[in-house]
């Protein structure tokens, strides 16, 4: 099969979905892999690299789409490169589809064959492949949101682990989860007062007994958001509800009860958002103030930090990449049933039943397509 890979074009993304080291790989398992020149130098792989790892450089990005029968990203596909799809092909990335119409009609119109990484399954119910993005936006999360809290950054000039004498800052952290975990991890870490709200009862029991009084935990509801939010200096949103839209938690009302100078850092704006003053923002310009508080909310946080995050996102998207380009597409996803949850669409429907809830499609027949 050939496998492609090509230069993220999205504002200051320097991932790419495949390393030298995947390349190695694929073609080890008798496939060619066809790399867009300069598809890597945002991670420090260079074209030499992947010559050396058995890669065919390709001169443009509309030469690989036009050539490879697997096409693998890290980020949903622009619009110009939307009009390169076609059918037969398969498309591996992240798509991120319900807060974004446009996209999906044209995956659509284009009859491609569009597997996500953030809805592709794992034991219990788990999100494998996204997951180490998760871990990687919510490190960033308090970073971000620490240095948004400085003076000369717009913030309200807090510290957020404080000094002898001075109080350190206060965080809030909405959703328990894989971001949420790890954004606790770094804002207990730098010394802040954080707390942690979730709904399920045994994630707040595993919350509290991992971090052992380091970190408070509440229960998640409109009273305590309300209450809490007034108290925060930072507050973190890290909710998910795979395939869908995420919750707005954190009403424009709101914002009224919070000081001057707080931070909001939304890391669910790839699902349109938790906040409902959100609006994605990039690493050229990530803040803007509403009623005196700021807002972070760039769409594509692990892309500052790409070496890591490629590596990290590689580790558990080649066993898949593998798969497909040994069996085909859909007998690796007729056997694996976690892989075949990521298919949101194919040959011109809408598949992913979340995905067509949101936006009003006719949810395809997995078990048909897989037929």
């Amino acid at each position: 099969m050939k496998v492609g890979t090509v230069r993220e074009i999205k504002n200051h993304e320097y991932r790419v979905g495949l390393t030298p080291e995947s390349v190695r790989e694929i073609v080890a398992h008798g496939h060619e892999v066809l790399v867009e020149s300069g598809a890597g130098e945002g991670i420090g792989a260079f074209d030499a690299h992947y010559v050396e790892a058995g890669a065919t450089i390709i001169a443009s990005a509309d030469e690989v789409f036009s050539s490879c029968e697997l096409m693998v990203k890290v980020k949903e596909p622009q619009p110009n490169e939307r009009a390169m799809l076609r059918e037969g092909q398969v498309l591996f990335t992240y798509l991120h589809l319900a807060p974004d119409p446009e996209q999906t009609a044209d995956l659509v119109k284009s009859g491609v064959t569009a597997i996500a990484y953030e809805t592709v399954t794992g034991k219990g119910g788990s999100l494998p492949l996204l997951k180490p993005m998760s871990q990687v936006a919510g490190r960033m999360a308090i970073q971000a949101g620490a240095t948004a809290l400085q003076k000369a950054t717009g913030g309200r000039g807090v510290l957020l682990g404080g000094v002898p004498g001075v109080l350190p800052g206060k965080v809030m952290v909405i959703g328990g989860g894989v971001v949420g975990f790890n954004a606790a991890q770094m804002a207990v870490g730098m010394g802040a007062d954080v707390t942690i709200l979730d709904r399920d009862a045994e994630v707040l029991e595993r919350l509290d007994n991992h971090f052992e009084g380091r970190a408070k935990t509440r229960f998640s509801n409109r009273a305590t958001i309300e209450q809490m939010i007034g108290e925060a200096e930072l507050v973190i949103g890290a909710v998910l509800v795979p395939g869908a839209a995420a919750p707005q938690l954190v009403t424009r009302a709101m914002l009224a009860k919070m000081k001057p100078g707080s931070v909001l850092v939304d890391v669910a704006i790839d699902q349109g958002g938790c906040f409902e003053t959100s609006r994605p923002t990039t690493h050229d310009d990530p803040t803007y103030l509403v009623d005196g508080i700021v807002h972070y909310c760039v769409a594509n946080m692990p892309g500052a930090v790409s070496r890591t995050s490629t590596y990290a996102l590689n580790n558990v998207t080649l066993p898949h990449v593998l798969a497909m380009a040994d069996k085909g597409w859909k007998d690796a996803l007729r056997a694996d049933p976690n892989l075949a949850a990521g298919l949101n669409v194919h040959g011109g429907a809408v598949v992913h039943p979340a995905v067509a809830s949101e936006l009003g499609y006719e949810a395809a027949s997995l078990a048909a397509v897989l037929a």
